[in-house]
């Protein structure tokens, strides 16, 4: 299977993301992962949409969003209008999964639901048909270059059993924390097939090498 890399611009410089986001573009990324924070559900501040909608103009890549906030229903139209082509919101913070994932679908982007690293991949299994990917959290949502949580691939590989033993193998697998090229090959394994990284991309020598050192075919 051929792995997909999204960058995560959180390990960007934000005081220059439009460039960032050109620079790894060009370097060969498949997709660009941005990270919102509400200092609520995570204990982080990040960006909102008038800073999407400001990168969007830099890319022509899938601008994969993951909503860390309280009440994402709230936002979702905020979000899609400012550029988002994949809008991923946590399990946890919803008292309405199902209504909030509807107004993805209808707002015309991919809808996703993220598990924190002590959810249960069981609790998926009400929302399969509805949904486009599952995100994995390989470390505690909140912050940056954080330490890979092994456990995740196994949870991973038993998302990817639950999706195929119910018949939803088009539903794609993403996992964001702490991957590096030496966890990647594992997880990819495992049935992964989106890799979000941050720090190991932008401490590579390069861009493009650090994006190729998740490639996995």
């Amino acid at each position: 299977m051929f792995v997909q890399v999204a960058p995560s611009i959180l390990s960007a410089n934000f005081a220059a993301l439009g460039r960032a986001v050109e620079e790894l573009t060009t370097a060969g990324a498949d997709i660009i992962h941005v990270d919102v924070m509400d200092g609520r559900f995570v204990p982080n501040l990040t960006i909102g949409p008038p800073v999407i909608a400001a990168i969007r103009e830099h890319t022509n890549l899938p601008l994969d969003v993951h909503l860390m906030i309280e009440e994402p229903s709230r936002y979702i139209s905020d979000y899609r209008k400012a550029g988002a082509d994949m809008i991923t919101v946590h399990m946890e913070a919803c008292t309405h999964l199902h209504r909030t994932i509807t107004m993805i679908r209808d707002s015309g982007a991919e809808a996703g639901v993220a598990l924190n690293p002590a959810t249960s991949e069981e609790t998926l299994k009400y929302i399969y048909e509805e949904i486009d990917l599952v995100l994995v959290m390989s470390v505690n949502p909140g912050f940056g270059g954080q330490s890979f949580i092994s456990s995740s691939v196994r949870k991973v590989a038993n998302i990817r059993k639950l999706l195929n033993d119910s018949g939803y193998r088009s539903v794609r697998i993403e996992v964001d924390g702490g991957v590096t090229a030496s966890n990647a090959p594992n997880l990819v394994t495992a049935g992964a097939g989106i890799l979000v990284a941050g720090s190991s991309i932008f401490s590579a020598p390069t861009l493009n090498e650090g994006i190729r050192s998740l490639r996995i075919k």
